[in-house]
């Protein structure tokens, strides 16, 4: 039981990339196929477990179609983001000086704008497309990154087994590499587990708004945004791609929390 939130988050989050990863051997649909004459399926229609949407499109081959992109955006906006920022946190933090009050002065500026507004303002700015919604979504969450690492080198930097080794000779590469790097490797991950489900959220988000992902490629916000004229009508439009996005962000917040329960000392005593 102690450990029922991390068995949860676990196999939601496994559920999520299993379906994904395996979305052209579960369904036999093309999502992006139209049959005007299958529209608005419900539910438990022969050969559509999900129903269909509007233009007749099997709304299971779209939900998990959606799924792979979602994990595609997240997965590679963590990793743009905690690289950037993370190198960015080390040097600030272990160089000090002008660069670090550069970069904290640089991330209050930008922390004084809500996450989503200017992921959105810098999408529109850029333009549409996959490539650039993961532009935007890292330039607007590098600087969570910047500011947990950079106050865990300061911290870390200062500690007697950091001293010794430059006491005895070691350089600034091999103490930041060798000694501080591995130090605070569990903050990035704690942090790329949480801020994961986040990217998913705000790309879903942004979708919605119509400067994401753009129809008819399957995305959940995309999705969500087509069945608002049909909620009356047909609910499995919405309700559907919408349980997915909560399931795959409750999974990964789950997952993420446990993560920093393991791998924070301080919440283990």
């Amino acid at each position: 039981m102690r450990h029922l939130k991390a068995w949860l988050g676990l196999w939601l989050t496994l559920g999520v990339l299993l379906a994904a990863l395996g979305a052209p051997w579960l369904v036999a649909h093309d999502p992006l196929r139209a049959d005007f004459g299958e529209g608005l399926r419900p539910p438990g229609s022969p050969g559509h477990p999900f129903g269909t949407d509007q233009l007749g499109r099997d709304l299971l081959a779209r939900v998990l179609h959606g799924a792979r992109l979602a994990l595609f955006i997240g997965t590679c906006t963590v990793l743009v983001t905690a690289v950037g920022g993370g190198v960015l946190g080390l040097l600030a933090g272990f160089l000090e000086r002008w660069p670090s009050a550069v970069l904290m002065r640089l991330a209050d500026v930008q922390l004084s704008f809500p996450f989503i507004l200017l992921a959105l303002t810098i999408n529109a700015i850029v333009g549409l497309g996959l490539r650039n919604i993961i532009l935007s979504l890292s330039a607007a969450g590098w600087v969570v990154y910047a500011r947990v690492v950079r106050g865990e080198v300061l911290s870390v930097k200062q500690r007697d087994f950091v001293q010794a080794a430059s006491a005895l000779g070691a350089g600034r590469a091999r103490l930041l590499l060798r000694h501080v790097l591995p130090n605070v490797a569990p903050s990035i991950i704690v942090v790329a587990s949480l801020q994961f489900s986040q990217f998913i959220v705000a790309e879903a988000a942004i979708s919605f708004l119509g400067f994401g992902v753009q129809p008819p490629t399957p995305a959940w916000g995309s999705m969500l945004s087509e069945s608002r004229d049909f909620l009356y009508v047909a609910w499995w439009l919405a309700l559907f791609p919408g349980a997915a996005l909560a399931l795959t962000a409750l999974g990964v917040n789950l997952l993420g929390d446990w993560l920093r329960d393991t791998l924070d000392p301080k919440l283990r005593v």
